[in-house]
């Protein structure tokens, strides 16, 4: 199990899981496929995610919880912090330091970056190609958006423009879904995703956190 002075924290997302291993006060961070999950000889002190059940975690700590925990020494005054993963969307506002309010959904996000992952793939398109367009699908998940970017691609539209397309939409859809701010943070992994970036940015300022705000708010909670 854990190895002597380490302590191990686990965000177990569908696709890909984040771990932090803390030794000495050190932090070490990696990102893994939630797949070699059980291949891992690790007891975690504390774990969340949709995934955190197929490991040997201690105690469980609900996303919104962890991610408000994570971010809160990062926000200031009125900021939000989006976390858009694989197959959920949810945030949280802080004000005068304290958790304000928040939102989580599950369907209305289901499987936006897992059909993303999906749809590079599929089309052997390279991440790196993805542009932010003025163009966007009226789209609120990965499910309906699947069928309008096959369609358009089955009628000559090149497939990086059609996923560039499915990206700004859900760029939109996530400042909608947070109420329309000037600024948001937003951590997981589009941060990551320069199209989603930028495509972002269109509607407000936009601030990458990482991807390991979960983590480090169980790591955070454990210490407290």
């Amino acid at each position: 199990m854990n190895n002597t002075g380490k302590i191990h924290f686990l965000d177990a997302g569908t696709t890909w899981s984040k771990i932090l291993t803390v030794e000495d006060g050190k932090k070490a961070y990696r990102i893994i496929a939630t797949a070699g999950l059980k291949d891992l000889n690790i007891e975690f002190e504390s774990g969340t995610g949709h995934s955190a059940g197929l490991k040997n975690v201690k105690k469980y700590e609900n996303e919104v919880v962890a991610l408000a925990h994570g971010a809160k020494e990062q926000l200031n005054h009125g900021d939000i912090v989006l976390d858009l993963g694989s197959r959920d969307i949810k945030w949280v506002k802080f004000k005068n330091g304290k958790f304000s309010d928040m939102d989580w959904n599950t369907n209305c996000a289901s499987a936006t970056g897992a059909t993303i992952e999906m749809l590079l793939k599929f089309y052997n398109v390279d991440v790196k190609e993805l542009e932010a367009v003025d163009e966007r699908y009226a789209v609120t998940c990965g499910i309906f958006g699947l069928e309008k970017i096959m369609d358009d691609v089955a009628k000559g539209t090149p497939p990086a423009f059609a996923i560039s397309k499915f990206i700004g939409g859900i760029a939109q859809n996530a400042w909608n879904f947070t109420k329309n701010p000037d600024k948001l943070c937003i951590s997981g992994g589009f941060c990551e995703n320069k199209c989603f970036i930028k495509s972002l940015e269109k509607h407000c300022e936009v601030v990458s956190l990482g991807r390991f705000i979960l983590v480090d708010g169980l790591y955070g909670e454990y210490k407290n």
